[in-house]
């Protein structure tokens, strides 16, 4: 058989895992897709040493795409979301802020996971771990659970992914990073320990059909303006931020007020259409400024759903993230 057919029929069914797997390390998919591209070129090189007796053919690709990742996030800066960089806005008519220059977290289109292998988490791994079911949802792609990732040493964040998200064993994790097993156990327990401090509560899990149809009462009330709807649909301490600014609202009266502010000054003639990121419901935002002919793209909006309603809304205007998901400019 030749090698290369070879090489491709075997590695080609863990790529998208892969890229799913390099998102949650880096924060990027651009970063993602590229770590991925070089993890596939190294094994290729190095296919003809590779020993089954040794690791799998999974394992052995994470360790070549788990090292490329700590090698590419050494010296870097973490990709955070404005919430987790500064202090919420004091009212919501402040002044953008413009955040041009962070590496903002980027949102990953549920297009791009379709057919990764989901993972099993433990009994033991941090709350938004549970693998869920396609489209997108490789357990722990959520946003705010890699925006916690990202406050994680890269060592820890490796450690915690392999061990808790695709279920590897401590023995394939020390394998995978040249670690010690004890090494291992103590970087797991840490990162397990900073993530339940940080990373969502039990509460922010919500059944994707329940959190669609949540969604979809808000896009009725923001595009018929309804704006007591609205503020009906969110939690009290619900989040609003919009990178690349650096202004974020917390608390459904702000949230509200701003989305009243921009009623006023983009106008009320909205339209949004359904799309998926991080296995969370998102949409395209359009509005039609007076006398425009069309509606034109504002910004992707994700949304987070718990069981009291819309705890948070990630609200992107970055040509960067509407190319990802390929988003038409114009309606």
């Amino acid at each position: 058989m030749d090698v290369d057919l070879d090489f491709a029929g075997r590695t080609e069914p863990y790529r998208r895992e892969l890229l799913a797997h390099c998102y949650r390390m880096m924060g990027s998919v651009h970063d993602a897709e590229d770590l991925v591209q070089d993890t596939m070129l190294r094994a290729w090189r190095a296919f003809d040493g590779y020993d089954p007796a040794r690791a799998s053919l999974r394992t052995w690709l994470y360790r070549i795409a788990t090292n490329a990742c700590l090698t590419a996030l050494a010296g870097r800066a973490r990709r955070p979301l404005p919430s987790g960089i500064g202090a919420p806005a004091y009212d919501p008519d402040d002044p953008f802020a413009p955040g041009f220059e962070v590496p903002w977290l980027q949102p990953i289109p549920d297009t791009m996971l379709v057919g990764a292998a989901t993972a099993t988490a433990g009994p033991t791994a941090p709350v938004g771990f549970a693998a869920a079911t396609e489209p997108a949802s490789v357990g722990g792609l959520r946003l705010a659970i890699v925006a916690a990732l990202q406050l994680l040493p890269p060592r820890q964040r490796a450690v915690l992914v392999l061990r808790d998200v695709l279920d590897l064993s401590a023995a394939e994790v020390a394998q995978v990073l040249d670690m010690t097993l004890a090494a291992v156990t103590s970087a797991l327990q840490r990162a397990r320990t900073r993530l339940r401090e940080i990373g969502p509560r039990e509460e922010d899990i919500c059944e994707p059909a329940a959190a669609r149809a949540t969604v979809d009462r808000y896009v009725a009330a923001f595009e018929s303006a309804d704006l007591a709807a609205l503020k009906r649909l969110l939690t009290d301490d619900a989040v609003l931020e919009m990178p690349p600014y650096l202004n974020w609202m917390v608390g459904a009266e702000d949230y509200t007020r701003f989305i009243a502010r921009a009623f006023a000054m983009r106008g009320t003639d909205w339209r949004m259409v359904p799309v998926g990121a991080n296995g969370q419901p998102a949409v395209a935002a359009y509005v039609r400024s007076a006398g425009a002919d069309a509606h034109t793209l504002h910004t992707l909006q994700v949304f987070t759903v718990t069981a009291r309603g819309i705890s948070r809304t990630v609200a992107y205007q970055d040509p960067m993230i509407f190319a990802l998901f390929d988003l038409a400019s114009t309606l």
